[in-house]
C-alpha cells in the first residue's frame, strides 16, 4: 500500500478515535458530577455540563469546551503537520466531529458538535475559526439563544471557508459539519419555531 494512503487512513482513523473521547462525560466523573446523558438536556457537551454543574459549573464547562475544540484542532494540526492534501484534510475534519457525534466509545451517543466543529475550522485556517467564532458571539449578544447563535455561526461557516480557501473539497467539508450539526440541533430548532428555546441570560431548567 502506498504511504501516502497508509498515512492518510491513519489520520482520518485517529481523528475519529480522538473525536470520540467524550470530553463532557470525563469531566463530570472526575469532578464527581451527573453523567450529562441522564441530566439536564441529556446532551454530553459543555451548555449542559453549565447546566447541571452546580458550584463546579462554570469550571466544568470550560474544561469541557476546551476539550471539545482541541478534538477538532489537533487532527487538522496533525494533518496539516504531514502535509495532507485538502482531500485528507477534509475527511480528517469530518472524521473528527463524526467522533464527536458517535463516540464509539461512548454508545454512539455524543454532542452536537458546535465546538468541535469550530475546532476543526481553526485547525484547518485559523481565520476561519475566528470568523465563525466572532459570528457565534455576535449573534449570542444580540440575540442571546445560544443554539441560535451555533446555527446562525455554521450556516454562514461554508461561505467563510469559501472567501479565506476557496478549495471545494473542504467547503464541501464544512457543508456535511454544518448538515450534520442542523440534524443535531432539531429539537432546538422545533423550540426556536415555537418560540420556546431558552435564552443565554435564562435561568436554566433541569
Amino acid at each position: 500500500m502506498d504511504a501516502t494512503l497508509i498515512i492518510a487512513v491513519a489520520l482520518v482513523l485517529g481523528a475519529y478515535l480522538l473525536g470520540s473521547v467524550s470530553s463532557a462525560i470525563i469531566v463530570c466523573r472526575l469532578m464527581g458530577l451527573p453523567d450529562p446523558r441522564t441530566q439536564g438536556s441529556n446532551n454530553p457537551g459543555a451548555t449542559n455540563v453549565l447546566r447541571i454543574g452546580g458550584t463546579k459549573a462554570k469550571p466544568a464547562a470550560g474544561i469541557t469546551l476546551a476539550g471539545d475544540m482541541l478534538k477538532g484542532v489537533l487532527p487538522m494540526l496533525v494533518a496539516h503537520a504531514f502535509g495532507a492534501a485538502p482531500m485528507t484534510l477534509a475527511l480528517v475534519g469530518i472524521s473528527a466531529f463524526g467522533g464527536h457525534l458517535f463516540p464509539v466509545f461512548f454508545g454512539f451517543r455524543g454532542g452536537k458538535g458546535v465546538a468541535t466543529a469550530l475546532g476543526v475550522q481553526f485547525g484547518l485556517y485559523w481565520p476561519i475559526g475566528a470568523v465563525t467564532a466572532g459570528i457565534w458571539l455576535f449573534t449570542a449578544k444580540v440575540l442571546r439563544i445560544s443554539s441560535l447563535s451555533a446555527l446562525v455561526s455554521m450556516a454562514l461557516a461554508p461561505v467563510v471557508v469559501w472567501l479565506f480557501w476557496p478549495e471545494p473539497t473542504l467547503v464541501g467539508m464544512q457543508l456535511v459539519l454544518t448538515g450534520l450539526l442542523f440534524l443535531r440541533h432539531r429539537s432546538n430548532i422545533r423550540k426556536l419555531l415555537r418560540g420556546e428555546e431558552g435564552r443565554i441570560d435564562a435561568r436554566a431548567k433541569p
